[in-house]
């Protein structure tokens, strides 16, 4: 292992708020030090140590790599025809998700982890150091597991989402399919994942479905996670919080009730603006959340129906032009807010200790993130401390 300074940075963000004037904790005209994967020092140039090797950021920002804590990429297909229908005016509903399932079925491994790792790829050129993804497009057991097995060969952040919708087969007979997804199924996903997750909207599985779920997952050892509220108002926050979920994904639709649950847990909430843009939905009262105390991820939900970006930078874009978050806000939220929401310590954040992940951008300040929409800014990614792109 060897030593890398980059130096000459217009703008450090650490995510220390004791370093700077703000959550960012920016450090101005500063030097970050990797040691092998960690970072070790940072601080101003003129004080860097001597290393083994030294990167000039030439006046450039430097920022935590994203945590892209929500996405679905194991699937084959798209869903293209569903997309220009629904801009042509019609409707989203969950149903489309059973098109996927009937090609990621016909699909063999290899075309799913092609597919993958483009989707890792693409997203790491745009930034993104640390990715959670979810299965939820096999709904079989032995096509559950599958999608489990290949992700974990590419992050440890895998969630078993066998609750995604009902099974075609189970059309007619839900409280089986969640007698499976609580049983066999889960049997054979728990050993590949780290968390469950349960889709908890009209058209999915309701309330008491989804506790079934989520339970039967916690006696697994699986922590849970929900998709709560995105389409209407509903239990699944309130569900979220109860069960102590690390994330309550979505939240569209809150009363002051669920926001309030929100603000008095450790349960994140996760907005995924790339679903609003592409299903023209209405965009989450984001102000409302920060006022009150709750803390926010931002993330992709990158998936082949309702959100079909692997850009965070695109989502910081949206969020701060359509959601009222301003540019340090949907900053943090991409990365500290997403470690968060993983219940992760040792990422989102550069500071002595945490994983070398960080991305330089072709830019002075994050700011331009924003300011900026749709122009590719990243400039360079290291990910546990070694340069990747």
């Amino acid at each position: 292992m060897s030593s890398t300074a980059i130096v000459n940075i217009a703008t450090l963000v650490t995510n220390d708020p004791s370093l700077g004037d703000s959550p960012l904790g920016p450090v101005r005209d500063a030097a970050v030090v990797m040691d092998g994967d960690r970072i070790v020092w940072t601080g101003e140039t003129s004080k860097a140590p001597a290393t083994d090797n030294r990167v000039d950021a030439e006046g450039r920002a430097v920022i935590p790599g994203f945590v892209d804590s929500h996405s679905h990429l194991v699937f084959a297909g798209d869903r293209t025809d569903e997309f220009n229908a629904r801009m042509s005016g019609l409707p989203y509903s969950a149903g489309g998700i059973r098109t996927t399932v009937a090609a990621t079925r016909a699909a063999s491994d290899a075309e799913l982890e092609a597919n993958l790792t483009r989707l890792l790829t693409e997203a790491l050129r745009q930034g993104t150091t640390t990715l959670e993804t979810k299965s939820g497009y096999g709904l079989t057991a032995e096509d559950e597991a599958r999608a489990l097995r290949l992700a974990a060969r590419h992050t440890d952040e895998v969630t078993y989402l066998g609750a995604h919708v009902v099974a075609p087969e189970y059309a007619d007979d839900p409280a089986g399919y969640v007698a499976l997804v609580t049983g066999a199924m889960l049997d054979a996903c728990a050993p590949h994942a780290r968390w469950i997750d349960v889709f908890c909207e009209e058209g999915a599985f309701d309330g008491d479905q989804a506790r079934a779920v989520l339970t039967a997952g916690r006696a697994k050892g699986l922590h849970p996670r929900v998709h709560a509220n995105q389409l209407s108002h509903g239990p699944g926050v309130r569900l979220a919080v109860e069960l102590d979920a690390a994330s309550a994904d979505h939240c569209t639709h809150l009363t002051d009730t669920d926001v309030d649950a929100l603000a008095n847990s450790r349960t994140v909430a996760t907005l995924l603006p790339g679903a609003e843009f592409s299903t023209r939905a209405e965009w989450p009262d984001t102000r409302r959340l920060l006022d009150a105390g709750v803390t926010v991820a931002l993330s992709t939900d990158c998936n082949p129906g309702s959100s079909f970006t692997s850009s965070v930078p695109f989502c910081i874009a949206l969020a701060v032009r359509d959601m009222g978050m301003t540019p340090d806000e949907a900053l943090w939220s991409a990365t500290a807010g997403g470690a968060a929401a993983l219940r992760r310590t040792d990422i989102g954040r550069l500071t002595p200790g945490a994983r070398a992940d960080l991305v330089l951008l072709d830019a002075p300040s994050h700011v331009h993130l924003a300011y900026r929409p749709g122009v590719p800014l990243v400039g360079g990614v290291w990910r546990r401390g070694v340069r990747v792109l």
